[in-house]
């Protein structure tokens, strides 16, 4: 909802990097504040364990503005369950794109080798950012992700008759194609109910 009466924010830096902003928006003590910190707790251990994928989230923000108490019944651990709950619940709802880590490597290639290693780095959704061609050997930089640099050099190797290498270094984050976030969710909601 759009008109929310903030009562108090809380931001908290997160150990693995990025922000969750807490905003307390009941009125009416619908829930008393002494459950906000179970809650709380129950959003932060959600967020670390991963609601899509097993991975971290990060740069959230949390507005706590409806749900029932019952003077007997209520207890941190029933609060806590529901705001990790009611987390991946809103998480899921809010579109969420996964992000991945993006290497920029260079690869020494002899020219025999060239087209062998572009159409590889293609079927590993690399995106070509240069070549360059320092007498028979060329070098090619690329933005690759990280996940499908796995085996990598055993496979260019392989190849190339052992006649290349790359280097690679961290470069940004991008979202992953809706395909490869569809498994992954897929994936770890298997895990789960395991």
């Amino acid at each position: 909802p759009d008109d929310l009466k903030v009562r108090d924010v809380q931001e908290h830096d997160l150990s693995w990097g990025g922000k969750l902003v807490f905003q307390n928006c009941i009125v009416g003590g619908v829930i008393d504040n002494r459950f906000m910190p179970a809650i709380l707790k129950g959003v932060m251990e959600k967020m670390e364990n991963g609601p899509m994928s097993g991975c971290r989230a990060r740069d959230i923000r949390v507005s706590v503005f409806d749900g029932s108490m019952h003077s007997v019944d209520s207890n941190e651990a029933a609060f806590k369950t529901a705001g990790l709950m009611a987390f991946r619940d809103g998480f899921m709802r809010a579109n969420p794109q996964l992000m991945e880590p993006v290497y920029e490597i260079e690869v020494s290639v002899p020219s025999d080798f060239m087209g062998d290693v572009m159409s590889d780095l293609s079927t590993r959704r690399g995106q070509i950012q240069g070549m360059a061609g320092e007498g028979s050997i060329q070098k090619i930089k690329a933005h690759v992700p990280l996940e499908e640099l796995d085996h990598y050099s055993t496979k260019l190797k392989s190849m190339t008759q052992g006649s290349a290498t790359y280097t690679r270094e961290f470069s940004h984050y991008a979202q992953v194609p809706r395909d490869v976030q569809d498994r992954v969710i897929k994936n770890n909601l298997q895990v789960e109910e395991a």
